[in-house]
């Protein structure tokens, strides 16, 4: 049986022999494995908390390392205990086939032993993004909101203070559903292209205070290409209350990218226009892998941020007092402001991903990636 040897050489080229050696030596062992008593004495023999190889080494090896040397040590003790974790795994479902095998040969099922399990998948890295994001807002005492996918142009445009020429009524920027032709205006349905009409039908049911953040899946008549897709997901948030200003928009967004980046992430907001809030702004935040600075080492440029050390994120503003109009709200007694930004722009930006079309294809080989 394997015994941890005392490492007195912490060089990376003694760990790669030292972490051969020892994995190698797990794979024989569990190779002969035959029985449970077989499993078990495997186990305890790599795994055991008190005196298993893994906390033997991480004893042995780990601790005793030098300040300088830790930072690999470890690294290299986490890639073992993964190994060795799998390993064991792997002997255990052998065994296990092997005898619901012989059970089926023989013509008998042993119900003691334990099920055949499917695998279970992990998230989708466009939602574990999206559900990350939404976590930051709601520990800032949002609620999550949600709306229909198909809308009327009422709640998708009117209501928001698109006026009736503006271009993104045309059908070659929005999807309507076919034989709405004969209805008016307000009552045609479309598939959203923004989660804003959930800020409206959210004023309509309840009064002020409201703040929500709404995530979901919105639809645009663009051609799918690597930074455009016909559906694709938004994070959009409100909050309407009394004395709220621009101050209390930038503080929020500020605070959020904070908790979603890290503390060291600086924004910068410019003029924009939207039709829905005035004033309106632009948010960048500061390149996450850069950090700000535009290089990568000396002298790469970083590709991220094409080298200008900032990343454009979202669009905000201050709710334009029109849009109260449309829910009962009173401007004179009541301000808020609103924001939305793109879950897949979102990701493609923390993954490094410089195709959005990734996203869709469903490639395995992809998405195991972010398991």
């Amino acid at each position: 049986m394997y015994t941890v040897p005392k490492l007195v050489d912490y060089s990376p080229a003694t760990l790669d022999a030292a972490a051969k050696d020892l994995i190698a030596a797990c794979e024989a062992e569990s190779a002969a494995v035959k029985s449970d008593s077989d499993y078990k004495s495997f186990r305890d023999h790599w795994m055991a908390r008190k005196n298993g190889i893994l906390t033997q080494i991480n004893d042995g090896w780990l601790k005793a390392a030098p300040k300088d040397a830790k930072r690999d040590v470890g690294a290299r003790v986490n890639e073992i205990k993964n190994a060795v974790e799998q390993t064991v795994a792997g002997a255990e479902q052998r065994l296990a086939e092997s005898a619901a095998k012989s059970s089926m040969t023989s013509g008998r099922v042993d119900v003691t032993l334990p099920g055949i399990r499917r695998p279970l998948g992990a998230e989708h890295p466009v939602i574990r993004t999206m559900n990350a994001m939404v976590a930051v807002f709601k520990a800032m005492g949002y609620s999550v909101g949600d709306g229909p996918e198909i809308e009327t142009d009422y709640y998708n445009f009117e209501s928001l203070n698109f006026p009736p020429n503006h271009p993104a009524r045309d059908t070659q920027d929005t999807i309507f559903l076919v034989g709405q032709e004969q209805k008016p205006q307000r009552d045609r349905l479309l598939l959203r292209t923004h989660t804003s009409p959930v800020q409206i039908r959210t004023m309509e049911k309840q009064k002020p205070p409201v703040r929500i953040v709404i995530p979901g899946k919105v639809h645009r008549n663009d051609a799918a290409d690597a930074t455009h897709s016909p559906v694709f997901h938004q994070i959009e948030g409100l909050c309407v209350d009394t004395h709220i200003t621009f101050c209390d928009l930038k503080g929020t967004l500020d605070h959020a990218m904070k908790s979603f980046f890290g503390s060291s992430t600086r924004t910068r907001f410019q003029p924009s226009f939207f039709p829905f809030t005035e004033p309106s702004a632009e948010m960048a935040l500061t390149c996450f892998k850069c950090g700000g600075s535009g290089k990568l080492g000396a002298s790469e440029s970083c590709r991220l941020c094409k080298s200008t050390g900032w990343i454009e994120l979202l669009g905000c503003g201050m709710v334009d007092p029109n849009v109260y109009g449309f829910v009962g709200y009173d401007p004179a007694k009541v301000s808020g402001f609103a924001f939305g930004m793109g879950v897949e722009r979102l990701a493609m930006a923390l993954y490094d991903i410089d195709d959005i079309q990734l996203f869709y294809h469903g490639d395995v080989r992809f998405l195991e990636q972010f398991a």
